[in-house]
């Protein structure tokens, strides 16, 4: 088994507090409203959305994947940081054991905020993750953020 890291960060204009609130703590509501083209809807199947909580993210139609299921491993109100790990369907399979994703929105200079991301893929025997399969990746990370970022922008009297 091999660990292949990535770390990346992006910018907001979004304070931390209100970002962590709508993206991370409201986040299996709010995605679907504001990019149910990537997430059709999110359950939990267990637990009650702290450590040890199970969620299934479906996908819409015609998405590469059907759905993924996630277990929470950290909810950190005070430091604003969410860590948990995709553990059973999407690219977890054949050639990854599992992913292990950590956010973390500190504050910015100015009063934006900035996110921090570390994703960890656990691959099974000798696989490896391939380039454009982590940009993939990153990059649908990062369109729901910017969508969640456009809503509270647009709705500022939201997550307050």
């Amino acid at each position: 088994m091999g660990v292949f890291d990535y770390e990346g960060e992006t910018t907001s204009v979004i304070p931390a507090a209100r970002l962590f609130k709508a993206f991370i703590l409201d986040g299996d509501n709010l995605i679907p409203k504001v990019a149910p083209q990537a997430v059709s809807c999110v359950e939990n199947i267990e637990g009650n959305g702290g450590p040890g909580t199970i969620k299934k993210i479906t996908f819409p139609e015609g998405s590469p994947f059907k759905y993924v299921k996630e277990r929470v491993d950290e909810v950190d109100h005070v430091n604003f940081k969410y860590s948990y790990s995709v553990i059973e369907g999407g690219a977890v399979g054949d050639t990854l054991e599992k992913i292990c994703n950590e956010i973390k929105i500190v504050a910015a200079p100015g009063g934006g905020s900035i996110l921090k991301i570390s994703n960890k893929y656990h691959t099974k025997g000798n696989h490896e993750m391939k380039a454009e399969q982590i940009k993939a990746s990153k990059e649908k990370a990062e369109a729901l953020f910017r969508a969640v970022e456009s809503y509270l922008l647009a709705h500022s009297d939201a997550y307050n």
